[in-house]
């Protein structure tokens, strides 16, 4: 459904966007993860056809994003980083408007948008002036106006930023129905809880070049190494190592507690508490440690510092710890005007649009 080869986007000296190769699969969610200024949102342009690469090819649904732009905007829906809106609209007349850029007749139009709205809980509020909404009442507005063409590939960029956890889970929810219905989504955001729950495959940019692929647990095996393990016991766990000598490789030892790794849990484990229990020495609790994405993340991110071209900082402190996890949000300038499928003109800092 996304095919992406060898993609580059250069303004002027800079090199935005370096050989990014990319395929998304029909009903497939990708999480597209980076340090701000990484190149995600260019790469994202340019699969939406609204800024040309400099080299490369990408086709979007079947459609090239170069030679057939607008089909492309047209089996896209898309929610911005700053999605904007016309706030002085109410929400049936805005999704109105942008039905009928997508080709939508009234009626049709009308019907999705009550559909939507009532989805999403906004359609006790479908007789106030959108520039009276709350923050969250706002992003999950842009949501619906990208969703209302009813789009078979979907890009999404924070989609849940600003909301209450309420409004969170009905997103993430209407998300899970849209791969159902083999839609395809690309999805950027910096809270990685929300990537966990919804995406199949996570992809990490950094300096405009992807640094790794695949799924949490293919990852996590290559960048974490073997999974870690817990053994709590019931007197100071230094007791313990000789009974492990050659079985496992021990990881730590604290108190009752000793951590080991291993990549046959399944059989090694029993052995542990038999050579334990034939030692006398009583085993409380073994237990695999829990390893998120987060985890994942930092690794893959504080051991690329060193990629050439790259103007990002490690996600290492704690202002870059706390953008990951989601603890740090963007201002919403809810002035701007959002994209609509219509000829696009680039600023002097964008490079050039497509027609």
């Amino acid at each position: 459904m996304i095919e992406a080869d060898n993609l580059h986007k250069t303004f002027g000296a800079f090199h935005a966007v370096r050989g990014v190769t990319l395929t998304v699969a029909p009903g497939e969610v990708v999480a597209l993860l980076g340090p701000n200024g990484a190149g995600k949102t260019t790469t994202v342009r340019m699969l939406g056809a609204i800024l040309k690469p400099t080299r490369g090819r990408a086709r979007v649904a079947g459609y090239d994003v170069v030679e057939q732009a607008r089909d492309v905007r047209r089996v896209v829906g898309l929610l911005t980083e700053f999605p904007g809106l016309y706030l002085r609209m109410r929400p049936q007349e805005y999704l109105h408007f942008f039905g009928a850029l997508q080709g939508m007749d009234a009626v049709d139009s009308a019907h999705r948008a009550q559909r939507l709205l009532q989805q999403f809980g906004l359609w006790d509020a479908r007789d106030k002036r959108l520039d009276s909404f709350s923050k969250g009442m706002k992003q999950k507005i842009a949501l619906i106006r990208a969703l209302i063409h009813d789009p078979p590939v979907l890009y999404l960029d924070e989609p849940t930023t600003a909301m209450d956890p309420h409004s969170a889970r009905v997103v993430r929810d209407a998300m899970m129905e849209l791969r159902a219905a083999r839609r395809t989504i690309l999805l950027t955001t910096h809270n990685l809880t929300e990537a966990e729950e919804l995406a199949d495959r996570i992809v990490i940019i950094r300096g405009g070049a992807l640094v790794a692929e695949g799924t949490i647990a293919q990852l996590t095996h290559r960048f974490l190494g073997m999974p870690l393990w817990e053994l709590r016991l019931a007197q100071p766990a230094t007791a313990a190592a000789p009974a492990l000598d050659g079985l496992v490789h021990v990881e730590a030892i604290e108190g009752v507690s000793l951590r080991f790794r291993t990549n046959d849990a399944r059989h090694v484990n029993p052995q542990i508490i038999s050579r334990l229990a034939a030692a006398g020495i009583p085993v409380v609790a073994l237990s695999e440690m829990p390893r998120r994405l987060e985890d994942v993340y930092l690794e893959i991110i504080a051991g690329d510092t060193g990629r050439s071209g790259d103007d990002t900082v490690p996600a290492s402190g704690p202002a870059e710890r706390a953008a990951v996890t989601g603890d740090m949000r963007r201002n919403d300038d809810d002035g701007d005007i959002g994209l609509a499928p219509l000829p696009v003109t680039a600023s002097h800092d964008e490079g050039e649009a497509l027609p």
